[in-house]
């Protein structure tokens, strides 16, 4: 029987003992509430499977995504909305190719294993960010009523598909890191005459929804002007929500202030929509990473599993700390490479299914950034998944902040030494070198240099020197 013309879909119950325990990863507990979310934005898991990635569970065999995310205590899934990300031959911009066709698709398996919905609507044809807040195609030549108008209809129009297909939209957000612009608009009275025909389809359509609206860089000190803004045009909305990303975004200290301001002055409900940090610093789909060699960012953790682990738990104990943190989002979680044999062989993966940030396609829109810069995916070293389709240990980390996971603390990473000598004194190396620790403290540790000679070093000048060595079991430098 079909109750409110829905469709109904068979879910199914996960619980596998082996996405809770861990041998290897620290994991502090956390006082989370039962709601807390804990989520994942894997957009771009459709056209990753339609370019033949495979992924795998915690037995090792084959298995749904979504279950998987599942089982590891996911339960919230994200998934951004763009208009009509295609050129009018049908060809896709890539980046997922993220048109509510494959929201639907996503909204289904997320449902399937009992997790909410975020619909993410970008209102745009492509990427949305603080740099770019393009207008979609069918509405470039739109005055601001008739633009609120369309973003009215489409939203609603999207609503309702989702809705009759009986996915469970939890939440929906109304645009994507609008710092100050939005779908082609850049004063805010017109920001807030969109946001409103959006909100106003949510109510009508999804009534128990939370509404939320997205902002980026809590660093800049802005998110107060940005909430006076919604407030003086009377928007109605649930949830103020944030990006951070550790390597540009601040402190947490400073997040947590930014956005319990937004609460104590506005009442509303705030999270982090998107979060991630890298495991490694390798690439593996032969395409740069955003996060690489140098690069003007902060490390506060290593470039590890376990780092990685750390950094998604203080994010949490954050959130969780604020006066009503609703959660997390960590972004692209799933987003690994399609191949591991050649550039050539991934970008024609890329270009056909959409699985890389960007496809040459996407010039016809986006002629100046991701039609000279298309390619594969740029966070490939951040996923929580390996190269192989294997999910790392620290997917686990939604299941172990329940208890905790106090295993041994061990060296996690030793930290590169730097030291200046005068060329006629004496040089003596260290015996012992800091290491960063799986519980994200600091040790010092005994180390072994292997190929020190100082008698070159005297007789070679003033020069700069790299020593080799190993500290509990792994690499130690010292740059002389």
């Amino acid at each position: 029987m079909m109750l409110c013309g829905c469709s109904k879909i068979k879910k199914e119950k996960v619980n596998n003992p082996l996405a809770k325990e861990s041998e290897t990863l620290y994991v502090r507990k956390l006082d989370l509430s039962d709601d807390f979310i804990k989520g994942a934005d894997v957009s771009s898991v459709i056209s990753l499977e339609n370019s033949g990635v495979k992924f795998y569970g915690w037995d090792g065999e084959e298995c749904d995504i979504f279950k998987t995310l599942a089982e590891s205590g996911i339960n919230y899934i994200r998934v951004r909305v763009w208009n009509d990300p295609y050129t009018s031959y049908g060809e896709g911009y890539g980046g997922g190719n993220n048109d509510i066709d494959k929201a639907v698709e996503i909204g289904k398996r997320a449902t399937k294993y009992g997790m909410k919905l975020l619909v993410d609507f970008h209102y745009s044809d492509f990427w949305a960010d603080p740099s770019k807040q393009m207008v979609p195609k069918a509405w470039k030549t739109m005055e601001i009523e008739e633009k609120g108008q369309a973003l009215y209809e489409f939203t609603k129009e999207s609503l309702t598909t989702l809705k009759k297909e009986g996915i469970d939209v939890g939440m929906v957000q109304l645009g994507n890191e609008t710092n100050g612009k939005m779908c082609g608009e850049t004063t805010w009275v017109n920001i807030a005459y969109l946001m409103k025909q959006g909100s106003k389809a949510v109510r009508e359509i999804l009534p128990k929804a939370k509404i939320a609206v997205h902002f980026a860089n809590p660093e800049s000190g802005n998110y107060a002007n940005y909430a006076s803004k919604l407030d003086y045009y009377s928007l109605d909305y649930d949830v103020f929500a944030s990006s951070y990303y550790p390597y540009w975004h601040g402190t947490l200290e400073n997040l947590i202030e930014q956005l319990d301001g937004i609460t104590e002055t506005y009442g509303k409900e705030v999270m982090v929509a998107e979060t991630s940090y890298a495991y490694t610093i390798e690439d593996t789909d032969f395409n740069g990473n955003t996060i690489g060699e140098g690069g003007a960012y902060v490390k506060n953790y290593p470039f590890t599993v376990q780092g990685q682990a750390n950094c998604l738990v203080d994010t949490m104990e954050a959130v969780s700390k604020m006066k009503k943190g609703l959660g997390v989002f960590y972004w692209e979680p799933a987003w690994i490479t399609v191949g591991t044999t050649s550039f050539d062989q991934n970008s024609l993966l890329w270009e056909e299914f959409g699985s890389g940030w960007a496809s040459s396609y996407a010039r016809a829109y986006d002629p100046n950034d991701a039609g000279k810069y298309y390619g594969g995916s740029a966070v490939d070293n951040q996923a929580l998944f390996g190269p192989d389709g294997h999910p790392l240990e620290s997917l686990k980390v939604f299941n172990l902040v329940n208890t905790g996971n106090p295993v041994e603390v061990k060296p996690d990473a030793i930290m590169d030494t730097h030291m200046d000598f005068d060329i006629n004194g004496d040089i003596v190396l260290p015996e012992e070198v800091n290491a960063v620790m799986t519980d994200n403290s600091y040790r010092t540790v005994k180390v072994t240099w292997l190929d020190a000679d100082i008698e070159a070093m005297k007789a070679g000048g003033i020069a700069k020197y790299v020593v080799h060595g190993t500290a509990e079991g792994q690499e130690a430098l010292l740059y002389v």
